[in-house]
């Protein structure tokens, strides 16, 4: 029994050594080995089979460090083409609606870095947005051809009759280029190319009537006029020329009209260098608008969504946080412990059409504003609900903003956003 034992306890050494070794053909020998030899001396001096165990021994170290070396090297392929799809995979295209809305939206700690205004496939006008951004083009035609009537002069109908044909000219033009699209399916490249000549298209008549309507723009008041952002880009904005003072207290207004969808976008944002979310209105996705101040958010009762032009207002003091937001003249809600006791920061980045993540920049085309904006003001005080109601009635008692005053000569406008003569008081005479 004892040298049975012996013989099992070879065994299991040699089946132990090879244990990483698919062994195939191979056959394994036992050995008798006398009772005061040491087992692993016995097997490898052993003569005669022994010799044979001793070079399968030795074979089979080495190939276990082979095989040791080759699980290294494969794990670090699996590494690199792990790393290589991550790529891939953070290169895709999100969509809409994935993420939350907003600097704050997104997420706290993952701010859009995205300081550049390059064009990605999210930047792409649809053939709808560029259908809608014609009849955008053609609604301004009927403005002039309003102010026309309004102002019997020959050098006006000279000017609409210059107007009509320009646009008749660029429209052909862009409908062209538009049918084109639709009915040829060209590769990624082609279509690229194509909606860049389409979109320039658009630029150059954007131009050619801003150029047409300069005339007008000495004979109205600066305060008379709109912005347009017909599409949902990251490139299409305006920006106040001055910056906010410190304030403890404030009241935001402005007229406003939009039918996008999902959420009109970001109406305003101001930027300080200490926190791109000091004050913002946004309604992104399929949330309610709200007001964030110091990336702290409230959620606001506007249903505005409807193609028709509305009056919103938001007052708000830094006492507990109270605020009070008005819709067409009318409170629809109000809160507190909305960043109470934080004074909003000077020396910022105010912007419109646009949520910025970085002071001045760092803008998401699925957060811009898609409609148009008007008689936007700013004071340094909460506005009484009889001062809000003059506002949204346009009566002759109605004050302009202290802290911004609706101007021309106060804003600029980049990326195609547009300015024409308007007046939202209009509607309720």
């Amino acid at each position: 029994m004892e040298g049975i034992s012996r013989k099992l306890f070879l065994l299991s050494f040699l089946l132990l050594e090879g244990s990483t070794q698919d062994f195939g053909q191979t056959q394994f020998i036992c050995t008798s080995v006398p009772k005061d030899m040491d087992l692993c001396t016995a097997t490898l001096q052993n003569s005669g089979p022994g010799d044979d165990l001793k070079t399968t021994v030795m074979q089979l170290r080495e190939t276990v460090l082979q095989q040791k070396e080759t699980i290294m090297n494969q794990k670090e392929t699996i590494r690199e083409l792990t790393s290589k799809l991550a790529r891939c995979e953070g290169q895709s295209i999100p969509e809409p609606g994935d993420s939350r809305a907003g600097g704050r939206r997104k997420e706290a700690g993952s701010k859009n870095t995205m300081g550049d205004v390059s064009r990605g496939p999210l930047d792409r006008p649809t053939i709808v947005q560029l259908e809608q951004t014609l009849e955008t083009l053609k609604q301004r035609l009927e403005n002039l051809e309003q102010f026309s009537r309004t102002n019997n002069s020959a050098q006006t109908n000279s000017l609409k009759d210059l107007l009509q044909n320009k646009i008749d000219d660029m429209e052909k033009q862009v409908l062209s280029r538009v049918n084109t699209l639709e009915e040829s399916k060209p590769g990624q490249r082609n279509e690229t190319d194509q909606r860049g000549r389409v979109e320039s298209t658009l630029t150059s008549l954007h131009h050619r009537i801003n150029d047409l309507e300069k005339g007008q723009k000495d004979n109205r008041p600066l305060d008379k006029f709109q912005l347009t952002f017909p599409l949902r880009t990251n490139y299409m904005f305006a920006k106040v020329k001055k910056s906010l003072p410190e304030m403890y207290a404030f009241t935001v207004c402005m007229w406003i009209k939009s039918n996008a969808s999902p959420g009109v976008g970001t109406p305003f944002s101001y930027a300080v260098p200490a926190q791109a979310n000091e004050l913002v209105l946004i309604e992104w996705g399929n949330n309610p608008m709200e007001i964030l101040i110091n990336d702290k958010m409230a959620k606001l009762p506007f249903l505005i969504n409807d193609g028709k032009w509305h009056h919103i207002c938001v007052t708000w003091t830094t006492r507990d946080g109270v605020w009070e937001a008005f819709q067409d003249g009318v409170m629809r809600g109000n809160g507190e412990n909305l960043a109470p006791y934080h004074p909003i920061k000077p020396h910022g980045v105010l912007v419109l059409g646009q949520e910025q993540d970085t002071l001045g920049g760092g803008f998401d085309a699925t957060q811009a504003f898609v409609g148009e904006l008007a008689n936007f003001n700013m004071w340094d005080k909460k506005l009484t609900s009889g001062e809000i109601y003059s506002l949204a009635t346009c009566s002759n008692k109605a004050q302009v903003g202290n802290v911004f005053a609706w101007s021309e000569t106060s804003i600029e406008v980049y990326g195609g956003a547009t300015k024409w003569t308007f007046e939202p008081c209009r509607q309720l005479n």
